[in-house]
């Protein structure tokens, strides 16, 4: 029996949702909203021993301290009941700040013209980060243009995170 040094069993630990995460957004949509707030966007982060669900939020006038601890109260609340994460997760609830992240389509509209960081799920061009103005959509494609004339038409659904760059 030979022995190999340095090779260890991999276990990979899978924090399942008991429902698809369209489930979980809306659940957390129609919380959110029936507050008066407007959802950003939700990420769920599956980790071992204890997952982050973070919710993003803005209002009319921003969003306080008081606003993230009202909707967090309110919202553990239907989390608990409606039970739609299966382990330990720590809830997280944010204003999308200056470095707001866009989520979908609509976002990538409105902020047409702000330059904005991408990250994607593969490669486009051999890149995975690209940087540039924000065009708007064409179709389901984000389009952004680099400082140098170069242009990118990036499918939606190819995105992994994306986010305003500030301006200050």
């Amino acid at each position: 029996m030979a022995n190999e040094v340095g090779r260890w069993p991999t276990f990979y630990l899978v924090i399942e949702m008991r429902q698809d995460f369209q489930m979980l957004r809306r659940i957390v949509a129609a919380t959110v909203e029936a507050m008066g707030y407007e959802l950003v966007g939700v990420e769920f982060h599956p980790r071992p021993g204890n997952a982050l669900l973070r919710v993003y939020i803005d209002g009319e006038n921003g969003i306080t301290l008081d606003d993230c601890q009202q909707v967090s109260h309110q919202l553990s609340g239907v989390l608990d009941v409606e039970d739609p994460i299966a382990g330990p997760y720590t809830l997280e609830i944010s204003s999308p700040g200056l470095d707001r992240p866009l989520f979908e389509a609509k976002h990538f509209a409105r902020f047409a013209g702000a330059v904005v960081r991408i990250q994607l799920r593969e490669p486009l061009d051999g890149r995975r980060k690209l940087v540039g103005h924000l065009l708007g959509m064409r179709g389901d494609d984000v389009v952004i243009a680099s400082s140098d004339g170069q242009e990118w038409e990036v499918p939606l659904e190819r995105i992994e995170k994306a986010r305003l760059v500030p301006q200050l």
